[in-house]
């Protein structure tokens, strides 16, 4: 199979970077099998189509703003986010999840099964670090990541030396502790 785990947000701004983080993480903890690819997607917008086209599953990780408390993990199906209608885009850099789906699905290149994994944000303010109560949801996230790949049947394994991937954002001794757990 072919899976993309992306993590969308921008490492600048508190956490809106929590996607990037968890992708990060699980690429340092872990080793996948051939065919899996995580990738640090940023802030997209429509590029997101090319990320997503010829995949057979796609697992995004992004902070959301909803009516829920801060820290709380919601999971969005390919059905809850065809539902939504296409958003007025502001400018050329905003998120485009619907509208990507929405046209991959024209195009017949769309995966089969498309998973947001949204964590409600505390805080967007500027800076490098994830607040605490979004911190203590990482566990669960990556969790939610590996419990979707196990029902597809992908291998996984705990890296031997998880230090070895870096977070560049993250100060070393903050990545430790999170990388301890």
């Amino acid at each position: 199979m072919k899976i993309l785990i992306g993590g969308i947000g921008n490492v600048l701004l508190g956490d809106d970077g929590v996607g990037p983080y968890v992708a990060r993480l699980l690429e340092a903890r872990y080793e996948f099998e051939d065919g899996v690819e995580i990738d640090d997607l940023g802030t997209p917008a429509l590029d997101l189509i090319d990320r997503i086209s010829g995949k057979d599953a796609v697992i995004l990780i992004d902070s959301i703003d909803t009516d829920v408390a801060p820290g709380t993990v919601v999971l969005y199906r390919k059905a809850d986010i065809m539902r939504q209608r296409p958003a007025v885009r502001m400018d050329p850099h905003a998120p485009a999840l619907v509208d990507a789906s929405l046209s991959a699905e024209l195009f017949g290149v769309a995966p089969a099964d498309i998973l947001l994994v949204g964590i409600k944000a505390e805080s967007f303010e500027t800076g490098c670090s994830l607040t605490a109560i979004v911190s203590a949801s990482l566990d669960d996230v990556i969790g939610i990541v590996l419990a979707e790949l196990d029902q597809f049947h992908v291998q996984y394994r705990l890296r031997e030396n998880p230090a070895e991937v870096g977070i560049w954002w993250t100060p070393v001794e903050t990545l430790d502790s999170t990388l301890a757990r």
